[in-house]
């Protein structure tokens, strides 16, 4: 079930109780008790009137005189907030911010919850934020986003225009939708294509046109197993797994820009450099190492080093200027590679 979802069955399930525990909502909705709390503190955020009280005989229950009543949403209000939540930024993604506004208005309380009973003067609210956009990136254009989910919603199959990551130029493919994900700030359609799944970045998707088959799915598969299934793929990949020698203070920002790419790291040596191992699907994955510039030493396979090396005398030569453009780099081709600083 994802938080949507379970955002909608959380209250529905305070409905219909006066009061009830985190530990019996955790059970009804297969979740731990902390997920039911951070749940029930994004009910709180958007306005809608949940209470908690704690000690022996506290609970959480929506104000009394006060209920949120899900009763009074449209089909289209329901609907809506079962695939965004309370997140009204995706709403307006999709092209239905009016719908999510409305929702909201129906379930949001005039009344204010009393306050805290906590001693610390003040609330989590003040003191937590949480931003999901990806680092360093601009605003990317995005194809029409709500237009797609009406496509995909017919339920036939797409033709669509679409540009691989380091391809020049676009294809036309056919591919049987499952629906939309976004992870880590990122649209993607998930679809199959001759019948094994695949991700599809909207930033890269040129145009579509809806075919007149019904769209023709694995069996048993469905839009969140699928996109699940996608994403531990991409983060197992590892054909290939490189050595290198980072200086101590490159440490963090390895960290930050490997991610799940960097798999070890060892304690720092005297000459003040900590051996890493960084996983790829391919030995080409390693020029994103030349980033850290003269702060690295990839140390092994081979391959890497190699690969490395004519990787340096072609930027060298590159950004050589005057008589010297003409000229062989003197020491890129000796040493081990990638020389240390």
């Amino acid at each position: 079930m994802s938080r949507p979802q379970r955002l909608i069955e959380l209250l529905a399930a305070l409905q219909a109780r006066p009061r009830t525990t985190a530990e019996a909502l955790a059970e009804e909705l297969g979740v731990s008790t902390r997920t039911v709390l951070r749940d029930v503190r994004a009910l709180v955020d958007a306005g809608i009137p949940v209470f908690t009280e704690r000690g022996k005989y506290g609970g959480i229950s929506l104000l009394p005189g006060d209920q949120a009543d899900l009763s009074k949403l449209t089909t289209g209000e329901a609907d809506l907030l079962r695939a965004v939540g309370l997140d009204l930024e995706r709403a307006r993604q999709l092209g239905g911010e009016a719908a999510a506004r409305s929702a909201l208005r129906k379930l949001t309380s005039c009344r204010q919850p009393p306050p805290a009973r906590d001693e610390l003067p003040l609330a989590l609210t003040d003191v937590i934020a949480i931003d999901n956009r990806p680092w360093f990136e601009d605003d990317v254009p995005l194809p029409d986003v709500a237009g797609l989910v009406r496509d995909v919603r017919t339920g036939r199959r797409l033709r669509i225009v679409y540009r691989r990551s380091g391809a020049a130029s676009a294809r036309e493919l056919v591919v049987d939708p499952y629906g939309l994900v976004q992870r880590g700030g990122r649209w993607y359609l998930v679809a199959d294509r001759d019948g094994e799944p695949r991700l599809f970045a909207l930033a890269r998707l040129q145009r579509w046109a809806v075919l007149d088959d019904g769209r023709r799915l694995r069996d048993g598969a469905d839009l969140a197993g699928t996109a699940r299934e996608l994403g531990d793929a991409l983060e197992r990949r590892e054909h290939v797994t490189v050595t290198a020698r980072v200086d101590a203070a490159s440490l963090d920002i390895a960290r930050r820009i490997l991610g799940a790419r960097l798999r070890a790291a060892s304690d720092q040596g005297d000459d003040g450099r900590v051996e890493i191992t960084v996983a790829y699907d391919q030995v080409d994955g390693v020029r994103q190492l030349l980033q850290f510039g003269e702060h690295i030493e990839v140390v092994a396979p081979e391959a890497a080093r190699r690969l490395v090396e004519r990787l340096a005398v072609g930027i060298a030569r590159a950004h050589a200027s005057g008589l010297d453009a003409g000229r062989p780099v003197q020491d890129a081709g000796q040493g081990r590679g990638a020389s240390r600083p």
